[in-house]
């Protein structure tokens, strides 16, 4: 078990903030659990445990993306306190993910609301775009993402190092059929994450790559997931390639056709 503190709190509200205005302007993506579970895991001293619960995280919510007014459970904190719990319980990153989803479907109503109560400021930025007035624009769009960012670091804050007393009482006190149900529905998670990625993303054409992945690791052993990626880099430079010597030969047929028809008059 591992107490977080004063100092690990802070930095992880800093953290918090920096991927909470990255993932409402969707910057650089450092905002993905993956990435998230990673520093809690590097703020709290446990580097391993956060980058197997930030996978674990990723995978779970690899599906889920907001379109349009709506907006899934929240992957900031889904990352944050994956890793959070596993460390400071001591519990299976499973477990752990199973225990975040109340804290990543808070996060979500909270954005949800903001979506709401910020369009009282759209009648302001009208009136500043009719003027021309960029710095008033600007202004706004500061303060609103400033709101979003500082909501996500006191959220943070409040959950991993106020609130991990009794966090920590909860998991221990859980009966081990209670905890059992979680871990599965933890382990359950980033399957059903997965399958919610393949169902947009993957096509016929895509299926030999996908049976030929599985059978790789399923059935070839091997000490680490290096050798799974780097497979997936070669087949992945295979389809671009491909794909780009198919767009450049259509202008070249169309030339072609072009010029035989030509020929033909």
């Amino acid at each position: 078990m591992h107490e977080v503190t004063l100092i690990q709190g802070i930095l992880l509200f800093i953290m918090a903030v920096i991927c909470g205005i990255d993932m409402w302007l969707e910057g650089t993506y450092i905002f993905r659990p993956i990435i998230v579970g990673t520093l809690t895991g590097l703020i709290l001293g446990d580097v391993k445990t956060g980058v197997m619960a930030g996978g674990l995280a990723e995978l779970a919510f690899a599906g889920l993306t907001a379109v349009g007014g709506t907006q899934p459970p929240n992957s900031v904190l889904a990352g944050v306190m994956t890793s959070a719990i596993a460390i400071t319980t001591g519990k299976d990153p499973k477990l752990a993910l199973a225990l975040a989803l109340p804290f990543s479907l808070l996060m979500q109503y909270v954005i949800l609301f903001f979506y709401s109560s910020f369009a009282f400021f759209m009648a302001k930025l009208d009136k500043y775009a009719e003027e021309g007035d960029t710095k008033g624009f600007a202004r706004i769009n500061w303060l609103t993402m400033s709101i979003v960012g500082l909501t996500y670091g006191i959220i943070v804050f409040l959950c991993t190092y106020a609130a991990q007393g009794p966090m920590r009482d909860l998991v221990e006190r859980m009966p081990e059929w209670l905890t059992t149900g979680f871990s599965v529905a933890g382990g359950i998670l980033p399957a059903i994450g997965f399958a919610m990625l393949l169902r947009i993303m993957m096509k016929v054409e895509l299926i030999p790559y996908f049976i030929f992945g599985f059978v790789f690791v399923c059935f070839i052993p091997f000490g680490n997931v290096l050798p799974v990626a780097a497979l997936g880099t070669a087949f992945a430079l295979f389809e671009f390639f491909k794909q780009k010597n198919s767009v450049q030969a259509q202008p070249a047929a169309a030339i072609k056709d072009e010029e035989d028809y030509s020929d033909g008059i």
